[in-house]
C-alpha cells in the first residue's frame, strides 16, 4: 500500500513529512510513491531544472532515511513525459511538437540520454529500490512531431508501436544500468492496445503496469478482464492505482472522504476476482496538481483524514463503524465526516490547524463577502458600481453598512493571518502564495476595494 506523494505543488517541508510519516505506517502505508517533479536535487546541466524550494541532498537523505526507519519502501516516480522539463528553453529542442511541452521527441539521442542522466541521479540518492516509476502517461502528442510524421509513413508503424517503442527505449534505460530495479509504468496508454500488440513489443517483459481508476464507479468486471488480457501478453505482475485526493476537481480545496473510500472499495471487489499472485499492490495516489501547469487541489494537510479512512479500509478488506472509530482515536478527531465536508472541529494530527481554517474559507469566505457586497440593499441600491466610479453616496448610507463591512474585513483578515501562520509550518512561501491567490485574495480584495471607496 504506497502513499502518493505528489511534491509538483504545494511540497512539504521536510519536517512536517517527519511527523506524518508514522502516522502513515500506524494507518496501514507499507511503502511511499515519490513524485519529485521540480523538486529533486538536480545537479550539473540538470541543476536548472530544480524548484526554489527543491529538497537538498542531505533533505531527501534524511526522508528516505525515516522512511526506512518505519518500514515504508521508497518507489521514486520520474513523471515521463516531462513538462517541468521540456517547459525550459534550454531543452526545448527536445519537444515532440516544438509548441508544446507535452512529450519528449523519442527519435533523439538526446532525449535517451536527457533520461537516463535523470534516472542515474535520482538512482544516485537511493537504496536498495525495488521498484521505478517511470510514468508513460498522457502522452498526447506523441506522433506529431516532424520525425514521428515520417517514422509512421514507414509500413507496418503505427501510433501504438511508437509509445511502446519509447516505453521500451525508457524501461531499458533503467534495466541495463539497475538490473534488481523494476520499472512501473501508468497503463492509460497500453489499454486499447491489442493482445498482439503488446505481446510482440517485449514492453511486458520489462516493466510492471499500473492501472489507474479514480471514480466510486469502476467497472470491476472490465479492470478482471484487462488484467487478464495483461497477464496474456506476458506481464508478470500488475498494480492497481487509487486516490485518496486530488481527483475530484481541479481546484477543488476540500477533500470528499466517501467518494475516494468508495474507490476503495471498488478496487477491494477487483483484487477479490483476480487471480492471488497477479497483484503487487496499490498506489493512492495524492495529485496535487492535474498536471505541471494547473492550479493547486487539496493541500495534503487537509487531505489526511480521507488518507487515514482509505488507508484503514484497504489494510482491513472494508468500511465499518469499527475502522472510522479506529481513525477517529488515531487522528484526535471526535466526529469523522464521511459524506459530508468536515466540520471545522480540531484534530490532533499534523496540520489538522490548516484542515480547520481552509474548511472554515471555504465554507464561508466569499459568501459571506457576496451576501454583503451582492445582496444588502444598500450596497446594491445606493453604493453600486456606477455610484462608485462616480464617488457619489448619501452619506446616511454609509452608516448602514460600513461597520458590517470593516467587521467581517478584520473578522477574516485574523482567520487569513492565522492560516497563513499554520501553513508556513508546513509549506514554502510560493505554495502559501499561491493558494491565498486562488482561495482569499479574490473575496477580501472586494471587501477592501469597497471599504477604500468608502474612505475615499
Amino acid at each position: 500500500r504506497l502513499v502518493h506523494l505528489d511534491l509538483k505543488g504545494a511540497a512539504p517541508r521536510l519536517q512536517y513529512l517527519e511527523q506524518v510519516l508514522p502516522l502513515l505506517r500506524a494507518l496501514g502505508a507499507t511503502g511511499l510513491l515519490l513524485e519529485y517533479e521540480d523538486t529533486f536535487p538536480y545537479t550539473g546541466p540538470l541543476e536548472l531544472l530544480q524548484a526554489p524550494h527543491a529538497y537538498s541532498p542531505a533533505e531527501l537523505q534524511a526522508l528516505l532515511s525515516q522512511a526506512r526507519a518505519q518500514g515504508l519502501d521508497v518507489v521514486p516516480l520520474l513523471p515521463f513525459p516531462l513538462q517541468f522539463v521540456l517547459k525550459h528553453r534550454e531543452f526545448a529542442h527536445l519537444r515532440e511538437v516544438k509548441a508544446l511541452p507535452n512529450a519528449l521527441n523519442p527519435h533523439k539521442e538526446e532525449s535517451v540520454a536527457l533520461v537516463k542522466a535523470m534516472i542515474d541521479q535520482v538512482m544516485a540518492l537511493h537504496e536498495d529500490l525495488q521498484w521505478f516509476h517511470i510514468g508513460c502517461d498522457e502522452v498526447y502528442c506523441l506522433g506529431e512531431g516532424e520525425e514521428s510524421k515520417q517514422w509512421l509513413q514507414q509500413q507496418n508503424n503505427t501510433p501504438e508501436k511508437l509509445c511502446l517503442s519509447h516505453i521500451k527505449a525508457v524501461a531499458t534505460c533503467l534495466a541495463w544500468s539497475y538490473p534488481m530495479v523494476t520499472p512501473i509504468v501508468w497503463d492509460d496508454m497500453l489499454r486499447g492496445m491489442s493482445e498482439e500488440t503488446l505481446a510482440e513489443s517485449g514492453v511486458p517483459q520489462l516493466v510492471q503496469p499500473m492501472i489507474w481508476d479514480y471514480a466510486t464507479d469502476i467497472n470491476v468486471e472490465g479492470k478482471v478482464q484487462l488484467i487478464e488480457k495483461y497477464r496474456r501478453c506476458g506481464f508478470s505482475k500488475v498494480w492497481f492505482a487509487s486516490a485518496f485526493k486530488g481527483a475530484t476537481g481541479v481546484n477543488q480545496s476540500l477533500t470528499l472522504i466517501g467518494h475516494h473510500v468508495r474507490n476503495q472499495l471498488e478496487w477491494l471487489q477487483v483484487a477479490r476476482r483476480s487471480p492471488a499472485d497477479v497483484l503487487e499492490g496499490i498506489a493512492l495516489t495524492g495529485w496535487q496538481r492535474y498536471d505541471h501547469f494547473s492550479v493547486l487541489c487539496e493541500l495534503l494537510p487537509v487531505a489526511i483524514p480521507s488518507l487515514a479512512v482509505c488507508l484503514q479500509a484497504l489494510k482491513n478488506g472494508g468500511y465499518s463503524e469499527k475502522i472510522k472509530e479506529n481513525v477517529e482515536n488515531l487522528l484526535g478527531m471526535p466526529n469523522l465526516e464521511i459524506d459530508t465536508f468536515m466540520s471545522p472541529s480540531l484534530g490532533t494530527f499534523p496540520g489538522s490547524n490548516i484542515l480547520t481554517l481552509v474548511t472554515q474559507i471555504s465554507f464561508h469566505l466569499k459568501s459571506s463577502v457576496d451576501e454583503l457586497l451582492e445582496r444588502n440593499r444598500y450596497v446594491t441600491g445606493w453604493f453600486s458600481p456606477y455610484h462608485r466610479k462616480r464617488k457619489i453616496i448619501h452619506p446616511i448610507v454609509i452608516h448602514h453598512f460600513q461597520p458590517d463591512a470593516v467587521r467581517l474585513f478584520s473578522k477574516w483578515t485574523a482567520v487569513v493571518q492565522d492560516l497563513q501562520a499554520a501553513m508556513e509550518q508546513v509549506f514554502h512561501r510560493c505554495a502559501i502564495e499561491e493558494w491565498m491567490e486562488e482561495n482569499v485574495h479574490p473575496s477580501l480584495q472586494k471587501l477592501q476595494e469597497v471599504l477604500d471607496d468608502l474612505n475615499e
